[in-house]
């Protein structure tokens, strides 16, 4: 067993030294080196000033804060690192940096040392292919800020060794972090699972379905998301996130699920990365976000007659609202002044087509997540003012609502759906398990619940509707379900549901 007692870390940046702070509070003896001059004693004066922060708030003791701080060792040169188990290497994102520096570590530390990259999106087994040991070269990517990220990716490259992975999954938790294990692929775990937010709110904005700030509020509101996905990229800078989309789609191939949206370019180029500018998706001033107004629900129409779809979801709760509203029902929809349907998957023109229903007079409401949280108004391509003010009248009576424009699966359902499609594609291609997906998901980026959770509250079969219709409808291939979704919807059970049986070993599997 591979005991870890003293670590080094190597870069005395903003990761640097929360990765230094972390360990040293965990109790392990930390050296830190930068090639910079004096940067290394300010990464420690600047973990001195949170420790002793956290002293006068109560949340440590006064002997706790000084044992934390005679742990951390300020190194001038890297031969100080000769006897860590680990070093972790936290510099620049280059390449050609890393390994020059992996090769210098190897000639200073013993054989047995663990060699540790924090890279966000470089290919660790193309780090490790200059060391003479690559079996000890391992990913180890926390997030920002460290203490307080309560997850890090474990990143098993090619010729990484099992001991090792497993030592650093050990370290990590011993810290109160939770050690998810990927494989080196692009984006990793957390990067990867998180496209489908992004890519999937900036689709909708290309269709021009809703504005920035009504995606924002119907995952918010509706869904329990901590973020939508423009207020997320206004937070982490445009620029990176722009970067991240592309290097992860050209990593993958171009993948179809993957593939940016042309509306960022522009905006980087334009210097609107976000809150660091000023400007991103939003306006800012003194760094307080400007949201537009919002807007007034119009009263309810008297003498209405309507007509509720009966394969709606919601058809009772629709019923009621429009009992309470004082307008009256109508069985039939050639009859009614509007029409209320419930797609799954499709948008509200479609469902009319495909059902012979007056484009003008009918609206959509969104089944998901029900009709006891923020509601989503679809109109279609024709529906008249009227209906629509009526509509929002009518469903804004005890919640509030968000309407949008034509939109196959709305707002809701789409990023729901996509957000499980690649989640489901990370575990059939093995590039991390159920559990640490589920894990690395609600820890690293903040979502309700796993991924495979949130497909199971909706459906696994509900979730292959939503794909297959909008693949039908748009005829785009990001839309594909995984062959993990469909095999589990066919059966009826939990995406979380792992196979019973493996081939045995030494098998042969085509």
């Amino acid at each position: 067993m591979i005991s870890i007692k003293t670590i080094g870390v190597v870069g005395a940046g903003a990761m640097g030294r929360g990765i230094v702070q972390l360990f040293a509070q965990s109790g392990y003896q930390v050296r830190c080196f930068d090639s910079q001059p004096d940067a290394a004693q300010r990464a420690k004066n600047f973990v001195e000033g949170l420790v002793n922060r956290s002293r006068d708030k109560g949340k440590i003791t006064a002997d706790d804060a000084v044992a934390t701080l005679e742990r951390i060792q300020v190194c001038s040169t890297i031969s100080e690192l000769a006897d860590c188990e680990l070093v972790v290497e936290a510099i620049i994102e280059d390449l050609s940096a890393k390994q020059g520096l992996f090769v210098q570590l190897e000639s200073v530390v013993a054989a047995d040392c663990i060699l540790a990259s924090n890279t966000s999106s470089l290919v660790v087994a193309e780090i490790a292919s200059v060391c003479q040991n690559a079996g000890r070269v391992a990913g180890l990517h926390f997030f920002n800020p460290v203490p307080l990220m309560k997850v890090a990716e474990i990143i098993a490259a090619v010729r990484s060794e099992p001991q090792y992975i497993s030592a650093l999954k050990t370290l990590v938790e011993s810290c109160g972090h939770r050690g998810v294990v990927t494989a080196d692929q692009p984006g990793f775990l957390v990067n990867h699972a998180g496209r489908g937010l992004y890519t999937e709110g900036l689709r909708l904005l290309e269709e021009q379905c809703a504005s920035p700030q009504d995606i924002d509020t119907l995952m918010r509101d509706a869904l329990d998301f901590r973020m939508g996905p423009f207020e997320l990229m206004d937070l982490t800078g445009l620029d990176v996130s722009g970067k991240v989309m592309e290097s992860i789609y050209e990593q993958f191939q171009q993948e179809p699920r993957f593939r940016p949206s042309s509306l960022v370019a522009p905006r980087i180029a334009a210097g609107l990365y976000g809150r660091k500018s000023g400007q991103g998706w939003y306006h800012y001033q003194d760094n307080q976000r400007l949201d537009a107004p919002t807007v007034l629900v119009p009263p309810l129409v008297e003498h209405l007659t309507v007509w509720i779809d009966p394969a709606c979801d919601d058809f009772d709760a629709l019923k009621t609202l429009v009992v309470q509203s004082g307008a009256q029902l109508h069985i039939q929809p050639d009859q009614a002044d509007l029409l209320m349907v419930q797609p799954w998957g499709s948008d509200a023109s479609s469902y009319c087509i495909e059902h012979g229903l007056d484009a003008a007079r009918c609206v959509a409401i969104d089944p998901l997540p029900g009709l006891d949280r923020h509601r989503t108004l679809m109109l279609t391509a024709l529906t008249s003012n009227k209906c629509r003010d009526a509509a929002h009248a009518i469903l804004a009576q005890s919640a509030p609502v968000t309407v949008i424009n034509d939109s196959p699966g709305f707002v809701c359902q789409r990023i729901v759906a996509t957000i499980v499609n690649i989640a489901c594609n990370i575990v059939q291609r093995g590039i991390a398990d159920v559990t640490d997906l589920e894990d690395a998901v609600r820890l690293g980026l903040g979502y309700p619940a796993g991924p495979l959770t949130l497909g199971d509250q909706v459906g696994g079969s509900r979730i292959v509707i939503i794909l297959e219709t909008m693949q039908r409808l748009t005829g785009d291939m990001r839309y594909r379900p995984s062959l993990w979704l469909r095999r589990r919807a066919g059966l009826g059970v939990s995406l979380l549901t792992l196979e019973s049986a493996r081939p045995v070993s030494g098998e042969v599997v085509a």
